[in-house]
């Protein structure tokens, strides 16, 4: 009974030793879950392997009807034409919807790409497995993975919605390509919450 408590209790401190602080799913250092055959707005379909030439990568789970969402589009767009612009960027930026209510799916998440000008790809799962795998909560979380595929931040793009002073998406992309580790590796993600289906 003693060595059965002891194990359960061994057990119970290693998961909450490779978990994140606020994602229970992830810890900095994973390796990028995979995807595959994903559909796009644009009509094509997209797997983590076409990212393969980029050093950075960033997948932003976001959706259309969260208020939260469509406040960071411009903020995503001007990441995007930062960062992620030309075929001979290093960067990738993947936004990537899970939710299947009708405001989310694809027909709406092509009008609302078509209304912004997105400038990245915008991707459908109706499987919810890409969310699920990431640990994602909210709309929008943002996670980078460096060259080697392998988890150096996840959370909230910024620090305020309003009158943001620090960009931790930014800095975590910068230090990637400089091949170091980010100063901050783990924020609350802000945003509505990821409607999962049972």
């Amino acid at each position: 009974m003693r060595t059965s408590l002891m194990c359960l209790a061994f057990a119970l401190v290693a998961s909450v030793a490779w978990a994140g602080e606020f994602n229970k799913k992830l810890n900095i250092g994973d390796p990028c879950p995979g995807f595959q055959n994903l559909e796009g707005v644009d009509g094509k379909r997209y797997s983590l392997d076409d990212f393969k030439n980029k050093d950075v990568l960033v997948i932003v789970i976001t959706c259309n009807h969260c208020p939260m969402a469509v406040a960071y589009e411009d903020r995503i767009i001007a990441f995007a034409g930062k960062y992620a612009s030309g075929n001979d960027s290093r960067v990738a930026l993947v936004a990537i919807n899970v939710n299947n209510i009708e405001a989310d799916r694809l027909p709406a998440m092509k009008q609302r790409a078509q209304e912004k000008g997105f400038n990245f790809p915008y991707l459908y799962d109706p499987s919810q497995r890409i969310g699920r795998d990431l640990g994602a909560t909210v709309t929008p979380e943002f996670f980078v993975f460096d060259k080697n595929r392998k988890l150096v931040y996840m959370g909230a793009m910024d620090d305020s919605q309003t009158a943001p002073r620090v960009n931790y998406l930014e800095a975590a992309v910068q230090a990637a390509l400089e091949g170091k580790a980010p100063a901050v590796k783990e924020t609350r993600a802000r945003g509505c919450t990821v409607k999962y289906e049972n």
